[in-house]
C-alpha cells in the first residue's frame, strides 16, 4: 500500500515497448506515405498507439480507484501533464516563428529588400508580397492555372470567426463544468461537459467546411506556394489537437456518466484534459490573428 511517504511502483508492463513500436511505426509510416507509399503503416501505428493508451491508462484509473495513488504520484501526475502542454506551446511556436521568418525575413529578401535582399532569385520579376500563391515550378512553366488572385484567402470574419467564438464559448462551458464538478453538482457537470464536446464537434464540422471551401472554390492548396503551406501546417495541426482534445473530453464524460468517476476533491484525469482544451483555444486566437486576420 502506499503511504504519504512512499511511491507507488505498478507493476512490470509490456505497454511502454508497444507505445514505442506504435511510435516507430507512426513516423515511418507518415515518412513512407507523404513520399507516395501506402497508408496502411502509418495507420497501423495509430491503432497500435491507441491500443496501448487505452490499456495504460485504463490501469492508471484502476490503481487510482484502488486507492493506490499516494499524493507524490498525484503530484508526478501534475508535473507530466505540465511538461507535456509546455512541449506542446513549444510545437506550436516553432510553426508560428517559422510564419513570421517566412513573412518578415524570406520573401522580403528574395524580393531584393533590405542588406541581405537578392532580386530575381526565384523568377524574374519576382516581387514580395504577402500571400505568396506562386509556387517556382508554376512560374517557372508559366502555369498560369496555379496563379491565383490575392483576393484569393480564407475571408477571417466568417468560418473562422465563427470557430473562434465556438472555441472561445467552450472554454467557458468546461470552466463551468470543472465548478459544478467540485461542488459535487454531477449532472451539472455532465451537461456543461455534454456542451462543451459539443461545441468541439461543430468546430471540427465547420473547419472540414472551410477546407472544402478553400480547395474547391479558391483554389487554395498545399501546392499555392507557402502561403498554401504555412496555412495548412498550422490549421491542420491545431485541428488535429481539437480531435485529440474533444476525444478525450468525452471520454470524461462516459465515465462521469457510465462509471460515475471523478470525486470533487479527487478529478485530476478531467482537470488535465480541461487544462489542454484551454491550451488549445489559445493557440486558435493566435492562430485567428496571425494566420487569418493579419496573413490575409
Amino acid at each position: 500500500m502506499a503511504t504519504e511517504s512512499s511511491y507507488y511502483v505498478p507493476e512490470q508492463s509490456k505497454l511502454p515497448i508497444f507505445a514505442t513500436i506504435g511510435m516507430f511505426l507512426i513516423a515511418f509510416g507518415a515518412a513512407n506515405w507523404i513520399n507516395g507509399g501506402s497508408s496502411y503503416i502509418f495507420f497501423t501505428g495509430a491503432l497500435t498507439l491507441a491500443s496501448v493508451l487505452w490499456f495504460w491508462f485504463a490501469a492508471v484509473i484502476k490503481e487510482n480507484m484502488a486507492g493506490l495513488n499516494s499524493e507524490q504520484l498525484k503530484r508526478s501526475y501534475v508535473w507530466g501533464m505540465g511538461w507535456f502542454i509546455f512541449s506542446e506551446v513549444m510545437f506550436f511556436a516553432a510553426f508560428f516563428g517559422a510564419l513570421y521568418y517566412i513573412r518578415n525575413f524570406s520573401v522580403p529578401w528574395l524580393g531584393g529588400e533590405g542588406d541581405n535582399g537578392i532580386s530575381n532569385m526565384l523568377w524574374q520579376g519576382f516581387e514580395s508580397s504577402w500571400p505568396v500563391f506562386v509556387t517556382p515550378d508554376a512560374a517557372a512553366h508559366g502555369d498560369t492555372a496555379k496563379f491565383i488572385g490575392p483576393k484569393d484567402v480564407i475571408d477571417p470574419w466568417h468560418l473562422p470567426l465563427w470557430n473562434t467564438i465556438i472555441l472561445l464559448t467552450s472554454s467557458v462551458t468546461v470552466h463551468f463544468a470543472h465548478v459544478f464538478l467540485k461542488k459535487g453538482q454531477r449532472a451539472k457537470f455532465n451537461a456543461w461537459l455534454g456542451l462543451t464536446v459539443i461545441l468541439g464537434a461543430v468546430f471540427l464540422y465547420l473547419q472540414a467546411k472551410e477546407y472544402y471551401e478553400a480547395y474547391q472554390h479558391l483554389g487554395l492548396t498545399l501546392e499555392s506556394g507557402i502561403y498554401g503551406t504555412t496555412f495548412f501546417m498550422l490549421t491542420g495541426f491545431h485541428g488535429a489537437h481539437v480531435t485529440l482534445g474533444t476525444i478525450m473530453l468525452l471520454i470524461m464524460l462516459l465515465r462521469s456518466v457510465i462509471a460515475q468517476h471523478f470525486k470533487p476533491n479527487d478529478h485530476f484525469g478531467f482537470e488535465a484534459a480541461s487544462w489542454y482544451w484551454h491550451f488549445v483555444d489559445v493557440v486558435w486566437v493566435g492562430l485567428f490573428i496571425f494566420v487569418y486576420v493579419l496573413g490575409a
